[in-house]
């Protein structure tokens, strides 16, 4: 099993570097290098995650049908690297519109199907340090993308987006080489094995669709508060740009020692617990952050947040995956496509915040919180069969 999780974890911190290099500067990109107007920036910005969640959930059904996982992983790396090469050098606005709804639309499935493929490799060997396993598996993306930003900036100002493509480029090629080496197809589908794991009942669809509906609007909050920090903390608090960015790094380094955490704890004690205990971080969070009244009060108030990110994010894949035993490229692809759904939804909050004031982002966030809170609580189903526990049907998991 450790032998297939150590290039699981390559690829996790290739992909990590690959999406940290483009994703901050999309818009930079799009004004700078390609000289699109403010309209074909916006349309821009809003089809390339859409089309995203659509490939990634075609590629996530398709997974679960088929034992062709590591095809699709290989895929995936290859779109992306071949969608690098392209975008180094294309400069049309509408071919690269091209490019993205298709080859990095698909490269994007890479991230769910990565975490699906963890989550068999893991079923094979110890089922009770799946979430442990796969909150490892998410820190190391996010170590990568505490590196990434800072190491992208600097090639981009030494070199320019044609460098910076490039080398996201070579490590979708590393990710691709990787599965092509040292990933072996992980057999049938979880639904078709004789394990016990595919054996379980799945939630039934209302309890997905409102925890699918609960980690959108969380995330929605999570991404609100990324893109308003800069402006928040410098018109309304008296900071600067640079003090943003710090406190932006603080968090993101503080969710690294969590993640694992959470992780440990989700061995231990029910992922819908500690989920729950998360948003309620959120909601604290959110809560001081509208109340802030200088700098060092939001940068103490990371500590909530890393919490709120660590718990969510880390936690909800394997507690997705629990659900639906049987599609663990479908479970995945539903709480990964959360993120972009969330970076559409908030914009229009965005510029609301802008309208009136930036700390209104936080109030809208603190509702957001709040929702998400209640959405996952309405979500009860039946508590999923563990191996060696009697199969007794109780309600609500956690």
């Amino acid at each position: 099993m450790s032998r297939r999780l150590l290039p699981l974890a390559l690829i996790f911190i290739a992909v990590g570097i690959g999406t940290s290099f483009v994703g901050p500067f999309l818009a930079l990109f799009l004004s700078d290098g390609v000289h699109a107007g403010p309209v074909k920036t916006t349309i821009f910005l809003l089809v390339a995650p859409l089309s995203g969640v659509v490939v990634s959930w075609l590629v996530g059904r398709l997974s679960d049908r088929r034992p062709i996982r590591r095809q699709l992983l290989l895929a995936a790396a290859l779109a992306g690297m071949a969608g690098a090469v392209l975008t180094a050098f294309i400069r049309d606005y509408w071919v690269l519109l091209a490019v993205t709804v298709t080859l990095t639309s698909l490269a994007g499935a890479l991230f769910p199907q990565s975490f699906a493929y963890a989550r068999q490799v893991l079923q094979q060997g110890d089922p009770k340090r799946a979430a442990m396993g796969i909150s490892t598996l998410r820190m190391l993306f996010s170590v990568a993308w505490v590196a990434g930003p800072p190491l992208a900036a600097l090639l981009l100002a030494q070199r320019g987006f044609a460098y910076t493509y490039g080398l996201v480029a070579i490590m979708y090629g590393l990710a691709a080489l990787i599965v092509y080496r040292w990933l072996p197809e992980v057999g049938p589908p979880a639904g078709h094995t004789e394990h016990v794991e595919a054996h379980r009942p799945e939630a039934p669809r209302p309890t997905i669709l409102l925890l699918v509906a609960g980690f959108t609007v969380v995330q929605t909050s999570m991404t609100l508060g990324v893109q308003a920090m800069p402006l928040f903390v410098s018109t309304e608090l008296g900071g600067s740009v640079s003090g943003a960015g710090l406190i932006l790094g603080l968090c993101a380094a503080l969710e690294i020692p969590l993640l694992l955490a959470f992780g440990a704890l989700g061995t231990r004690l029910p992922l819908r617990s500690l989920i729950l205990v998360g948003v309620v971080f959120g909601i604290a969070y959110q809560a001081v952050a509208v109340t802030a009244g200088s700098v060092w009060v939001l940068a103490a108030a990371q500590i909530l947040n890393a919490a709120f990110i660590a718990a969510v994010g880390g936690l909800s894949i394997t507690y997705m995956q629990d659900l639906m035993p049987g599609h663990p490229g479908r479970a995945t692809t539903l709480i990964t496509n959360t993120f972009p759904i969330g970076q559409v939804l908030a914009a229009p909050a965005f510029g609301l915040a802008q309208h009136f004031d930036y700390r209104l982002a936080y109030g809208i966030n603190l509702g957001l919180a709040a929702l998400g809170l209640l959405l996952i609580l309405a979500a009860r189903r039946t508590q999923p069969i563990v191996p060696g526990q009697p199969e007794a049907v109780l309600t609500g998991i956690g």
